[in-house]
């Protein structure tokens, strides 16, 4: 266990070494010219971004948690397999098909672009939370209507927080990985930061390529560790604990 320790940390130091060297270079090079030339544009493609990741993820909540806490319900288990699946295969098509087929349904602008984003974060928040709730142990909920809980009382007070860890781990996946996938938005006139990456690429100027590349990968980072803070506020403490001790069982295992 002590030696893989010291892998992940020398694998870590080098990437952080790699990326610091990275940024060196682009900023030696003049690569984000764009950033105090045009502070304006970018704001506003920023924001636009920003707007983009976090609508159609708020959906994307409003749909797949729902839907899990529906189909992990006794009498509704069966449904569970056929949902799955129905997610699986909207996260088989490539993104850029996604984007793209909107243009016959919508239209072009900011609301295809959230749909199909929207498509996209539903099968890991799905997911993550009918795992979770189905992860929880039936022990604890026998418990509580032992105690004379209500089954309202139950759910939240006995299955939310143990399946609190899952839940907010599949919508840190869901949005990190829209974070990304919202540069397609460009394609069919979303906005975003994607008009400057594309624009790079198209004319074969780096610095607007960098100076759209480089703020989406901070963005993601920065909704990674929110997430990864909020993740450790609303899981109880002795989730936490538990959930190190298998990690590193299963560390010491390997």
């Amino acid at each position: 266990m002590k030696t893989q320790a010291i892998v992940t940390n020398c694998v870590r130091i080098l990437l952080f070494s790699l990326v610091a060297v990275f940024l060196y270079w682009t900023a030696s090079e003049g690569m984000y010219v764009h950033l105090y030339e045009s502070s304006g544009e970018f704001f506003r493609l920023l924001g636009e971004h920003v707007a983009l990741v976090l609508v159609s993820s708020l959906v994307a909540v409003l749909v797949a948690l729902p839907l899990a806490i529906f189909v992990t319900r006794p009498k509704f288990r069966r449904a569970e397999w056929i949902t799955s699946n129905v997610a699986n295969l909207a996260q088989t098509i490539p993104s850029l098909a996604v984007v793209a087929l909107m243009i016959g349904i919508l239209g072009i602008g900011f609301v295809p672009a959230v749909f199909a984003l929207f498509i996209y974060s539903v099968l890991p928040i799905f997911r993550n939370a009918a795992a979770g709730f189905s992860s929880v142990n039936p022990d604890l909920i026998d418990a509580g209507r032992g105690m004379g809980m209500k089954p309202i009382d139950i759910f939240f007070k006995v299955e939310v927080p143990n399946a609190a860890y899952a839940i907010i781990g599949g919508l840190r996946t869901a949005i990190v990985l829209n974070v990304g996938t919202a540069a397609f938005a460009y394609f069919i006139g979303g906005g975003g930061l994607g008009l400057w990456i594309f624009t790079g690429i198209e004319l074969y100027d780096n610095s607007y390529l960098i100076s759209g590349a480089v703020p989406v990968t901070l963005l993601a980072i920065f909704f990674d560790y929110l997430l990864r803070g909020v993740e450790r506020l609303l899981t109880p403490k002795g989730m936490r604990v538990s959930k190190k001790q298998a990690h590193l069982k299963a560390t010491a295992t390997a």
